[in-house]
């Protein structure tokens, strides 16, 4: 996910796991009533900032995300052994050239008592392939037959090859056969929503309320904007009887140090990713006293250049920017957590050979030749002529570091003096998505667990996630043809060639692969987080 990035954590980690009994040793007590002695089902987390939004189909950050893989339930589910489960689907039948599916709904119901329908699916698809409703992404569900048309004006939403059948059975067509597929509809894009209600009242996802339903094992209590979100266990999930926590507080504390001292105080069951992010400076202590927990995860910290916007529409200068940062410095000074500079935009765990990435990191010789080839043809005479550079990104000690890191090397390497810009996320990401910058940080967490997740975000220049406004026509083909190759050893390697090209032309300067790092005590067992970073409460308890 920007992830979405997505799309806000500094220290990301993750492998198909499930996090168990380490930590600080720290109990959530036994607070149970009388003397029976029973451990009280709550945990507290804080998830830094307020979500973007929690309309599944609007949603396109990790915060958003969050919450939602834990209030909604999509047809399938990451299980706790990190594969897709039947979810909302209580069977599922794939024609044999694997371009039809047809999902069977189990007995469920919405938190409010409504039966969760067919139509429910259909209608929330729909919607965010509509462009009148801006998704985002949108683009994750050009799968569908007829999605990217629909999303482009092209033909009626009608046509999207998703239909209800009757209430229990949805018939999904796709564009080609998807081999991860059913883990696409496990990611929140694929999520229902309570169709009678969003058509009576449209802003039913901006508050807490009645009319706020969801169909996942918690339901949202209350919703107190920038300040915490209560989400306690929905009476009405199918599935409730393995659902252990009677409440869950996630707090937006921006501040990693009052985070930290919150956990240490007992006020907090969780400091770190994936819900936030632990502050840098405190890494080598929390290593060295053994609390630390550090995974790695498929996910990428860039830069991203607004490429219509000189001096970045030119890509001697992108490079240049690039080639000039020292990214081995990064992760050993500043971050600490066993983070792998990055050189390239697709993580190890998908391409292995991208451990090394595609250029020498700190290429300073590299970096000035390009940077003067790019001011000769933009007709500049040398930096003190280039506009006020802007490196713009969400408030946060890492990312303020970091940026703070890149600035200097720039004005050592390359002499090019810059101004830094810091925004609260959701005014920050809406920036972003509206062209007003010039360098933004952004991070990306794989939505799914296949390369293309990590370039299809560029392939086209209007893209829901693709702020920088580049695109090739090559590599766009390279990832249509990509989807109609049987093959999967020549689909791959089209990828990689996609891949090539993305880097040479530097839309986004790669800084990092991320890891996650966190601390929790030692009694919270079964939070499940996948190898993409995604986090799961659904089977979490105190012991």
């Amino acid at each position: 996910m920007k992830k979405r990035f997505s799309l806000l954590l500094v220290i990301l980690l993750a492998a198909s796991m499930i996090l168990a009994a380490c930590g600080d040793g720290k109990d959530n007590g036994d607070e149970g009533s009388g003397d029976s002695g029973k451990t009280e089902q709550y945990l507290r987390v804080n998830i830094k900032t307020e979500p973007f939004s929690l309309h599944p189909g609007l949603a396109n950050d990790s915060t958003s995300g969050s919450v939602l893989r834990n209030t909604f339930e999509g047809l399938t589910r990451i299980g706790l052994n990190g594969e897709p489960e039947n979810a909302m689907a209580e069977d599922i039948q794939v024609s044999e050239d694997g371009t039809v599916y047809t999902f069977t709904l189990r007995d469920a119901k919405w938190s409010n008592g409504d039966p969760v329908i067919a139509q429910d699916f259909e209608y929330a698809w729909k919607w965010a392939l509509d462009p009148a409703n801006e998704s985002q992404y949108a683009y994750q569900l050009y799968y569908l037959k007829n999605g990217a048309a629909a999303n482009e004006g092209k033909v009626s939403l009608d046509e999207v090859g998703v239909k209800a059948i009757d209430e229990k059975t949805l018939e999904v067509t796709l564009e080609q056969p998807t081999p991860y597929f059913l883990e696409l509809t496990a990611f929140y894009t694929y999520l229902p929503v309570n169709s009678k209600i969003a058509e009576a009242n449209p802003d039913w996802y901006k508050n807490a309320g009645e009319d706020y339903v969801s169909n996942g094992p918690f339901k949202m209590a209350s919703w107190e904007h920038r300040t915490k979100i209560e989400l306690v266990k929905n009476d009405q999930y199918w599935d409730k009887d393995n659902v252990k926590l009677e409440k869950i507080d996630m707090h937006m504390i921006d501040d990693e140090n009052t985070e930290l001292s919150m956990f240490q105080k007992g006020e907090l069951d969780w400091a770190g990713a994936p819900f936030s992010a632990l502050p840098t400076d405190a890494i080598p202590q929390l290593k060295k006293d053994g609390d630390l927990n550090i995974k790695p995860i498929a996910g990428v910290y860039w830069y991203k250049f607004n490429t219509e916007v000189e001096p970045f529409n030119n890509v001697k200068i992108r490079k240049a920017f690039s080639y000039a940062i020292n990214r081995q410095a990064i992760t050993d000074n500043i971050l600490q957590a066993g983070q792998i500079p990055a050189m390239a935009a697709v993580p190890p765990s998908m391409f292995q050979e991208n451990e090394d990435g595609y250029y020498k990191d700190n290429n300073l010789e590299e970096a000035k030749k390009l940077l003067q080839e790019g001011l000769e043809e933009l007709g500049y005479k040398d930096v003190s002529e280039l506009p006020t550079i802007t490196i713009s990104y969400n408030t946060s000690e890492a990312h303020q570091k970091i940026a703070q890191a890149i600035q200097d090397m720039w004005r050592k390497n390359l002499g090019v003096e810059t101004e830094l810009e810091n925004e609260e996320w959701a005014v920050y990401i809406e920036k972003l998505h509206n062209g007003d910058f010039m360098i933004g940080r952004m991070g990306w967490l794989g939505d799914f667990n296949d390369p293309i997740n990590f370039l299809e975000l560029f392939r086209e220049k209007d893209g829901g996630n693709n702020d920088t406004r580049w695109e090739n026509a090559e590599f766009k083909q390279l990832l249509l043809d990509s989807q109609e190759e049987r093959d999967p050893d020549v689909r791959m390697q089209m990828l990689k060639q996609a891949e090539e090209i993305f880097i040479d032309e530097m839309p986004v300067a790669p800084i990092y692969f991320y890891t996650n790092a966190w601390l929790q005590p030692d009694n919270l067992k079964d939070v499940a987080i996948s190898g993409l970073g995604d986090v799961q409460l659904k089977w979490a308890y105190f012991e």
